[in-house]
């Protein structure tokens, strides 16, 4: 007697116990869905950083010294006239003062007109004087405002805190990134609400209201992700739709849909026991997850119900169902989870959990839909006159199908690849070029017409500052900034930044030191050098404060800031590549030149991640695609028929996101990895029925038009249920979910369409001799 295999025994035992395990499942699904609804978002700023980047190593070792990139720009611009009225100052006090006082504010970062850290310095006859900008005895008469314009004249914020043709003021504070009274991460969006709130109390007819920020961009970025959650029932309502038309059945509609929704509630709450939440970024992933679940428990339907044609009983056709899938089923979403788990490699932990995410999804999937969806199917029965429906139906689909198999004529098939081989060339040719980074100015996560991008811009034209910054950090010696060896070449390296394209102004304790010289000699000109003499060094140097940024106590760390009109790829690549370039050529033991703080700092950061981890992704998801495969199917020519067209269709995402000016960037890698793994699951299925068709004794064409025939229906389904799961976002409020939406459509329907053209006929070529 034949010793059983393992499939047999969990099969007997499964099916023996059924009753029971549904019941376990029905209440795992109850308590998963009590933890579920527990599950937050989540977004910190700390969770963007690319991790053990040499950037973000300097820009933590500084971070409390100088403060980090979390930081929020509350702008007050006047519609008409200028700044200098009552009405005016009232507010701008006001707002200094409710942002002082706002939760996760570092107090001492605080800079404003009103703020004491705000001074001016002037050259009188005595040598110098100078003050507090707005005056502690100011009063909003017209000597006072007058007095103020002045103050503000001969200060260095001109252009930075105040606009030059004086429509405007701004409030600056960093922020914490843990709460000091929670000891907690800070609550991201309850500053951002506090933000909005400041708007809607001071923007008026007369006066506007801007505000940047990281609080505010994940604010806004978590207001259009909770949008999602009509979509969601927008996609819910149309793949029901989908299934049904598919399987002219409600209750075989119903089913797969089900085990789906509970694939998404055993995501969830396994994200909240393993303590994550779901950030605005991925908050997708269960669109994805109720996507992948539905296309597979169609393919056990589809076998379910041809077992009922052939006369079995529910229960023995339910067993088939899952004895003939659950191993290229279970191959399949194992392949979608080795896809997620590659872009572990971005060490950005926003994006490593998106991968554990989907990952948990998926295998949320192999137990509910290639389990339990089996051992409910075998407590049905169709109605009467179903199958004769069905049958009418089919007739139909099969001429159809007869019709596409004709792609597996030698003649037919050999065009067909070569049309493939000229698309990948070209396609490769145009991949090559995309650009790793943001390729627009604002925030890209956002539509460019959204407020947020909108305040970005005013603030951007008004203040010379810009809002994206990179800062480099100097590293010298103690007192080194009295040092006029190391001032002469921190001399030279603000001016090498100022004449980089894309810089658009440049802030640091030698240009400053420079001009309080000249100031010494009654503002002249040749004068505004730095002194070689150590105590008039000293002298110049020392009226610069250490609130300024642009130097620590004891001189041994001197911040340039470089303002830049982007932060667009091209822009900081050419800022990163001149401070290395510098360093490189002029750097010493006595003063070295760092990357990188800033938020544009943190955004080289992660565009070199991404750069550095393309490759290696797709060079394992496909090496995990074909060591599956070859051991599903023990089989190199199965193998690279399933894998050419899964390459040529990320060959082809590629060129259109260069097409559609889409960046490379942590957001849309993934998505790359995404469409490549559950591409798979085309080709597997296909070959599934296409060797239990020679099996039976077929030459190539006859099985494969006979699998094609079986498949086909539901491949092209699987393909539509993807593609419309994700094809909603495109209605996003969020510019980050349409460009994902339009990508993964995009492969999802190109995967399907390789699959049953391109994938038979390579197949043909590879097989020609049978």
């Amino acid at each position: 007697m034949t010793k059983p295999t393992l499939l047999a025994t969990v099969e007997e035992w499964l099916f023996r116990h059924r009753l029971g395990f549904l019941v376990l499942f029905l209440v795992l699904t109850a308590v998963l869905f009590g933890f579920a609804t527990q599950t937050k978002v989540d977004a910190r700023f700390e969770k963007q950083l690319p991790q053990q980047h040499e950037y973000i190593e300097t820009f933590r070792k500084y971070q409390d010294e100088f403060g980090g990139a979390n930081r929020v720009i509350v702008a007050l611009v006047v519609k008409e006239g200028d700044v200098f009225t009552a009405d005016y100052f009232n507010k701008l006090e006001a707002l200094t003062d409710e942002v002082y006082a706002m939760h996760g504010v570092r107090q001492e970062s605080v800079t404003s007109l009103f703020t004491p850290n705000v001074r001016f310095t002037e050259v009188v006859e005595d040598g110098f004087s100078g003050g507090n900008v707005v005056p502690a005895d100011f009063e909003t008469t017209p000597e006072g405002l007058a007095r103020v314009r002045e103050n503000a004249l001969k200060s260095n914020y001109m252009g930075r805190l105040v606009t030059d043709s004086f429509n405007g003021a701004m409030v600056m504070a960093n922020l914490f990134e843990i709460d000091p009274d929670t000891k907690e991460p800070l609550d991201t969006f309850a500053v951002a609400s506090e933000l909005e709130a400041l708007r809607g109390k001071y923007e008026d007819d007369k006066t506007g209201v801007h505000i940047i920020g990281f609080s505010k961009v994940m604010g806004d970025v978590r207001d259009g992700a909770l949008n999602v959650i009509t979509f969601f029932c927008i996609t819910i309502v149309i793949t029901a739709l989908l299934v049904w038309l598919y399987s002219q059945s409600f209750l075989f509609s119903v089913l797969p849909m089900s085990c789906s929704l509970a694939a998404v509630v055993w995501q969830l709450g396994a994200l909240h026991l393993l303590g994550y939440g779901i950030d605005p970024m991925s908050i997708l992933v269960p669109f994805l997850v109720f996507a992948i679940g539905v296309s597979h428990g169609v393919q056990m339907v589809r076998v379910f119900r041809n077992q009922l044609f052939e006369g079995v009983d529910p229960v023995e056709a339910a067993r088939s169902a899952f004895r003939e899938l659950l191993v290229p089923g279970g191959v399949a979403l194992l392949t979608d989870t080795i896809g997620f788990i590659t872009i572990l490699l971005i060490p950005v932990p926003t994006i490593r959990e998106l991968a554990i995410a989907a990952s948990v999804g998926v295998a949320a999937i192999i137990i509910t839909n290639l389990i339990l969806l089996p051992l409910m199917l075998s407590y049905l029965k169709p109605r009467v006159g179903y199958r004769e429906r069905v049958a009418k139906r089919k007739e139909k689909t099969v001429v159809f199908w007869h019709r596409v198999a004709l792609v597996t004529r030698p003649r037919l098939a050999k065009g067909l690849v070569l049309v493939g081989a000229i698309l990948f060339v070209l396609g490769f040719d145009q991949a090559a070029r995309v650009e790793v980074g943001d390729l627009h100015q604002g925030v890209p996560e956002l539509r460019p017409e959204s407020r947020y991008n909108r305040d970005t811009a005013v603030i951007t034209e008004n203040f010379n500052l810009g809002v994206d910054v990179l800062i480099a950090f100097t590293e010298t010696v103690k007192d080194g900034s009295v040092d006029y060896e190391v001032m002469e070449l921190l001399d030279r390296f603000e001016w090498h930044l100022k004449n980089i394209e894309g810089v658009k102004s440049v802030l640091g304790l030698a240009g400053m030191a420079r001009k309080i010289n000249s100031g010494y000699s009654e503002g002249s000109l040749k004068w505004q050098v730095l002194p070689f003499n150590k105590a008039m060094l000293a002298q110049s140097v020392g009226r610069v404060e250490t609130s300024t940024g642009l130097t620590n106590l004891d001189g041994s760390v001197l911040p340039v800031m470089v303002f830049l009109e982007d932060h667009k790829a091209e822009t900081l690549r050419q800022v990163v590549a001149a401070v290395k370039a510098f360093d490189t050529a002029h750097g010493r033991e006595k003063i070295r030149f760092r990357l990188a703080g800033g938020n544009a700092g943190v955004m080289a950061a992660s565009n070199e991640v991404v750069r550095e981890a393309q490759f290696p992704i797709l060079i394992y998801v496909f090496a995990a695609v074909i060591l599956l495969c070859y051991a599903s199917f023990r089989s190199v020519r199965i193998v690279i028929c399933i894998v050419l067209p899964l390459a040529l269709v990320s060959v082809l995402a590629h060129t259109l996101m260069l097409w559609m000016d889409i960046g490379l960037k942590t957001s849309t890698l993934p998505v790359v990895a995404l469409g490549v793994g559950e591409g798979v699951d085309y080709g597997i299925y296909l070959f599934s029925c296409f060797l239990a068709q020679r099996k039976k004794g077929l030459a190539f064409t006859e099985a494969m038009d006979a699998a094609m025939t079986q498949a086909g229906s539901a491949i092209v389904f699987t393909g539509l249920t993807l593609s419309v799961g994700v094809g909603t976002w495109a209605f996003s409020a969020l510019q980050i979910q349409v460009d994902m939406g339009i990508l993964l459509m995009f492969m999802f329907l190109m995967n399907m369409v390789c699959a049953i053209v391109l994938l038979p006929a390579i197949a043909r070529l590879l097989f020609r001799s049978e």
